[in-house]
């Protein structure tokens, strides 16, 4: 194990227990971890703080650790990292790559019907840049800072030239690619209330910590690409990443609290994981968990490495 390069983490956000869902993902990333003599990290992303509930933190690590599931360091709270974060907001402030804004949902959403754009239902709403040219106003409300998605040159220090139009390699779905300004526009870093946003916390941490393998659910996928510009603006590291299949509920949707959910039930807890398995293509065992996480290790490392059955 030490002699691999190899760092993977899971990294839930503890507004309740993992539920079904939740733990395909994180035996999707344990196991590609082990199959690869690598580490396995454990990341609390519980940074948007209004919607944290407390405890849960806890009751994950306990499920994690029911299901065999267990970090090889002690896990690590975003909510206690916002100094690397700030750091980070300044390099981008200073090389011209982010700005204050100061604009509310219904701003933009008057400035795109002005510039005649239409949203669909549940589409992304795309910032149109609105405050990316000039000072705050004087009195200004709180403001965000956001992320440049077009940047020609920067006045000082690293640039990553061009826009970001993104292309990468998922391990599972293939080859991705997205244009972070038409598809998002200029993305919040850090929130008017002072949250730090998930883009922002996840590339950072992602980089200190070493990560070299990303392996998360599907939903996730579409932020690649807004994470990847974010490294090249930062100067940092992309990792390999792998976008799992997803637990859907009765109505269709991803699995979540919001559509019932309900919590992992670690009291059999074999009974628990042959069901994730189940959903990266793994056939049930019987036995002990060791032998059982031993078993899909194998098999695993045995067909190309990745977690999800080809």
């Amino acid at each position: 194990m030490a002699g691999s390069g190899y760092v993977g983490r899971f990294a839930p956000s503890p507004t309740g227990p993992l539920h079904a869902g939740s733990l395909v993902a994180a035996l999707a990333s344990w196991l590609d971890a082990r199959a690869h003599k690598g580490r396995w990290l454990l990341r609390m992303e519980d940074v948007d703080t209004p919607r944290t509930v407390a405890g849960a933190d806890q009751t994950i690590v306990q499920q994690l650790s029911a299901c065999g599931l267990r970090p090889d360091e002690p896990p690590i709270w975003q909510s206690q990292r916002g100094a690397l974060y700030q750091s980070a907001l300044q390099q981008l402030v200073a090389q011209g790559l982010a700005y204050a804004c100061t604009c509310s949902r219904k701003d933009i959403e008057i400035a795109l019907t002005a510039l005649g754009h239409t949203r669909a239902r549940h589409a992304e709403l795309v910032y149109p840049g609105s405050c990316r040219h000039g000072p705050l106003r004087p009195q200004a409300p709180a403001h965000a800072w956001r992320l440049r998605t077009e940047v020609l040159l920067a006045p000082h220090g690293h640039s990553p030239g061009g826009s970001a139009h993104m292309s990468w390699h998922d391990r599972r779905l293939g080859p991705q690619t997205q244009d972070v300004a038409q598809a998002v526009g200029d993305f919040v870093l850090q929130r008017a209330d002072g949250c730090w946003t998930y883009q922002l916390a996840v590339v950072v941490d992602d980089a200190a910590q070493g990560i070299s393998h990303v392996v998360r659910g599907e939903d996730l996928a579409d932020n690649t690409a807004r994470q990847i510009w974010l490294q090249r603006c930062l100067g940092l590291p992309t990792p390999q990443y792998l976008h799992t299949p997803l637990v859907l509920g009765a109505d269709g949707a991803k699995l979540s609290k919001q559509n019932g959910a309900l919590p992992l039930d670690v009291s059999k807890p074999l009974q628990t994981l042959n069901t994730a398995a189940a959903v990266l293509g793994w056939p049930a065992q019987t036995g002990t968990v060791p032998e059982a996480l031993a078993v899909w290790t194998a098999l695993v490392a045995a067909h190309g490495g990745s977690p999800v059955a080809p």
